[in-house]
């Protein structure tokens, strides 16, 4: 994929976010979120991530039903695997889990964040 392309993917991803991406990322903004900075649907290699703070080396992914198909499992599988071979950590998100159980979603950021803190 041409790099030009790849940015106006992630241009056309930032606007037209799920709701629960909107939702995870008005607590992320602004480093709302113990003073971090994230950026949202960020080109890294050949992948486009939904947040990420390079600060903190943390992807956070917000996945749909469309991420429970066999094929994408792989690919997901895949595609975390390689982003922390460069040193990230990834932590996943089902869309109903944003909904129904928010302040759980917040409270595993803020962990995951405190480990990168601490190290």
């Amino acid at each position: 994929m041409e790099k030009p392309n790849f940015v106006n993917r992630a241009k056309e991803l930032r606007q037209s976010e799920t709701e629960p991406e909107q939702i995870v990322w008005s607590w992320l903004r602004a480093k709302k979120l113990n003073g971090v900075k994230f950026r949202r649907q960020e080109p890294i290699g050949t992948y486009i991530v939904d947040f990420v703070s390079f600060e903190k080396k943390l992807i956070i992914e917000i996945d749909g039903g469309q991420h429970s198909a066999e094929e994408n499992k792989a690919n997901d599988e895949v595609r975390t695997q390689w982003l922390e071979s460069q040193g990230f950590h990834v932590l996943r998100f089902w869309n109903n889990e944003v909904s129904s159980s928010l302040d759980g979603v917040i409270v595993r950021i803020k962990e995951a964040l405190e480990i990168s803190l601490s190290q």
